[in-house]
């Protein structure tokens, strides 16, 4: 997977993309739930995400207190241990990783702590939402991030113009 590539092309219709999904938010069809997942599911048959985990290289979870509590009792440490080491606040009070690429990530792409990972990990690109169009901000942002986001926005948009 040529990242640089993808990501040119991500970048390239970034405008493109946001009206598109703007124009959902104001008129979305009957089906759009359904067909978000028919979508989504298709994408993740086609993309294998240990090829990629650009997500984890490049950029970090938001850690809930859930989170926080499960990831540690896992590692078995104390949940403060745990943001000690790991996590420091951000600008919005969020609880992050204190560096990228994510403290996690085996060389295989595998994630050690897979089982309990984050729920923003879990839910990562959010690309099965219903109602999408109330996070098309995010949605935008992740296929920079996200080949697999990239190409949902661009089968959605091919579905939904037939």
């Amino acid at each position: 997977m040529d990242l640089s590539h993808y990501k040119t092309q991500a970048a390239q219709k970034q405008k493109e993309h946001r009206k598109f999904l703007d124009g959902l938010r104001k008129k979305p069809p009957k089906t759009l739930d359904y067909t978000v997942q028919e979508v989504h599911d298709e994408v993740f048959r086609q993309v294998d995400c240990l090829q990629c985990a650009n997500c984890c290289k490049t950029t970090g979870p938001l850690f809930t207190a859930k989170d926080i509590e499960r990831i540690a009792a896992h590692l078995r440490m104390k949940a403060a241990d745990f943001e000690a080491r790991f996590l420091r606040t951000d600008e919005d009070q969020d609880k992050v990783l204190q560096q990228l690429p994510c403290w996690f990530l085996n060389e295989d792409n595998t994630c050690s702590v897979y089982e309990v990972r984050p729920k923003a990990c879990l839910e990562f690109p959010h690309t099965d939402r219903r109602k999408i169009y109330q996070i098309n901000h995010l949605t935008i942002k992740n296929t920079l991030i996200c080949p697999a986001a990239f190409q949902f926005v661009e089968k959605l948009q091919a579905v939904l113009k037939k």
